[in-house]
């Protein structure tokens, strides 16, 4: 039996630069201890996020250069349109610069003052967008997800009692929407079943309630019901998205994650009356309807996207390389998120550093000494992603307290995986030094991850 390969070659590359260790300490006492801060030239390996850091095709580079500026009626537009309503079986779409701006686009005409979103761990920008509405985002995730060792194949399905408790507590008035997302990024990548999809889609019916989805790793999400889920072997990524896709209403898309660009997003709706109140909102907040935020070479470059995104051998090569360099740890020991998801490796910092106190941010405080020891760049998913209780300006503490190794698509290769889990094996060879970590110096009132600022609490953090 031969090796796996990636399915594509390399044409064209960027430089990477290596730096020294005293150089990491002064840029990231710098950058006040937030690694967003970071300019780019002072990372090694950047596994901060996959949005928008994608490499493209040779193809979307071409479509690129036919890409049509016209400010009304573009043909990249018509381009983009014809393959989002292909894949989705929506027929209205309206473009966004980006995932959040579906977002507050969408939220604008659903959510109010009072409201109740319930989902399935809701990702910060959409929680951000609920909060700043005065509405309460509600988790009903499955336990299972809460614990890093146990293996469930769908970790980011909804609990139905949780979510049905939801409507039994709040009534369907105040609950505007059930917001599903595709796949479960803050609980680990972890995927959504398509029998779970169903069963909300039974639930919303049962409450005329709407069901959108977050649809930023749809693609990834089908791969898992192909591979995990019984009865779906045979059926082919696209016959999947679609069924995926018929459980819901809608959907926003960051188009910077399954749509392998650097910019761009949409909302995809069944409903025309939906389309219309949230056109005007796009108009006001991202431009005309067929543009929104998006150049035309963008959009052409998207419509390719989506199409290669929902090809087996480019998902087959995606998914393999982050369970690559998830067994690489898992070899060392190192406590990770199982079973892998479809974007990164969500390693289990409490688990990693069980003498760093909670409230001085244990996550971050791995990520820190991750870059510090090898100038790789990765993110905190945990207390600071989780923001403070709106009401009592208390830190919320998840359960799971995560790294996130997040890896790019089709930009680095196995050996830059290897040096990752070395990095790692040897923060966690000398783990039992690292007993304190970071308070907070400066922080703004809402989403204060990409912003904060810190300092060290002890001066026996390695």
């Amino acid at each position: 039996m031969l090796p796996y390969a990636e399915p594509y070659r390399i044409k064209m590359i960027e430089p990477m630069i290596p730096s020294e260790r005293s150089q990491r300490e002064q840029w990231i006492g710098d950058a006040r201890y937030n690694l967003f801060k970071l300019k780019s030239q002072q990372v090694f390996i950047d596994l901060l996020t996959d949005s928008g850091t994608g490499a493209m095709s040779q193809e979307q580079w071409s479509a690129m250069m036919s890409g049509d500026e016209s400010y009304a009626g573009s043909r990249s537009f018509e381009a983009m349109k014809e393959t989002v309503s292909e894949l989705t079986g929506y027929p209205h779409v309206l473009p966004t610069h980006q995932g959040r701006a579906a977002e507050n686009v969408l939220f604008s005409v659903l959510v109010k003052q009072g409201d109740v979103v319930p989902g399935n761990a809701h990702f910060d920008t959409t929680k951000g967008h609920i909060e700043f509405r005065k509405a309460k985002a509600v988790d009903c995730t499955v336990d299972e997800a809460h614990d890093t060792s146990a293996y469930h194949p769908f970790k980011g399905n909804l609990d139905m009692k949780k979510l049905e408790n939801v409507f039994q507590t709040h009534g369907k008035d105040r609950i505007p929407l059930i917001m599903v997302t595709l796949t479960c990024n803050s609980i680990g990548g972890q995927p959504v079943s398509l029998e779970n999809l169903k069963a909300v889609r039974e639930l919303a019916d049962r409450y005329g309630a709407t069901v959108i989805f977050d649809a930023a790793r749809f693609a990834e999400n089908a791969y898992f019901i192909k591979t995990r889920e019984e009865g779906y072997a045979d059926r082919s990524i696209r016959e999947i998205v679609l069924e995926m896709f018929s459980c819901a209403d809608g959907m926003t898309m960051s188009s910077k994650k399954d749509g392998i660009v650097n910019i761009g997003g949409f909302i995809a709706l069944n409903s025309e009356s939906l389309y219309r109140e949230a056109s005007m909102f796009n108009i006001l907040f991202e431009g005309y309807l067929t543009y929104g935020g998006m150049t035309g070479r963008d959009m052409a470059a998207l419509a390719q996207g989506l199409k290669e995104a929902t090809s087996w051998n480019y998902l087959e090569s995606r998914v393999r390389q982050v369970a690559y360099l998830g067994e690489q740890l898992k070899s060392k020991g190192i406590p990770v998120q199982e079973p892998f998801g479809g974007h990164a490796i969500f390693v289990d910092a409490k688990r990693f550093l069980p003498d760093v106190p909670v409230e001085e941010y244990v996550a971050q405080t791995l990520a820190l000494e991750l870059y510090l020891e090898s100038g790789v760049r990765a993110v905190e998913i945990g207390t600071l992603l989780a923001d403070r209780d709106p009401e009592t300006r208390e830190n919320r503490h998840p359960s799971l307290e995560m790294v996130r190794l997040t890896i790019p698509r089709r930009v680095y290769t196995r050996n830059h995986m290897d040096y990752v889990a070395a990095a790692l094996g040897n923060i966690f060879d000398r783990r039992s030094l690292i007993t304190s970590g970071y308070r907070i110096t400066y922080e703004p009132p809402l989403m204060r991850h990409f912003t904060v600022e810190l300092e060290k609490v002890g001066g026996n953090v390695q």
